[in-house]
């Protein structure tokens, strides 16, 4: 792999996990910790970011390839968190925390497609 790309790769991999970690504390701060509502906030508006850029740079703009990198597998692939909504899930199913569990399974997966299905239709719609 050109240096090029995996520079592009990384920069936005360093942008997206910043966010990420400023997401998860704005969550924490406001929400709580009874569930990790950052990575669902996370994983939710990462679907809809990356599904709205895919179809943006598939079907309406020339986004070139370097920028393709650099967005939708360095900034929202360290931005969005399923290793870690794997592992947080798996935690509270683990302790007995099965309502918790189930909400953070269901919010993730259910809204994560949902974002990313209304992502495609704001791209479209534009």
């Amino acid at each position: 792999m050109e240096l090029t790309r995996i520079l592009f790769i990384g920069l936005g991999g360093f942008v997206g996990a910043n966010l990420r970690y400023v997401v998860q504390g704005w969550a924490a701060d406001r929400l709580g910790t009874a569930l990790p509502y950052g990575t669902m906030i996370a994983n939710v508006s990462g679907s809809f970011v990356l599904a709205f850029f895919v179809t943006m740079a598939n079907q309406r703009l020339p986004i070139g390839p370097g920028w393709r990198l650099f967005f939708a597998i360095g900034l929202l692939g360290g931005y969005t968190t399923f290793s870690s909504f794997s592992v947080e899930t798996l935690a509270l199913f683990q302790s007995g925390q099965w309502l918790a569990g189930g909400i953070n399974f269901f919010g993730n997966t259910l809204l994560g497609l949902t974002a990313a299905l209304l992502g495609v239709w704001a791209a479209q719609l534009l």
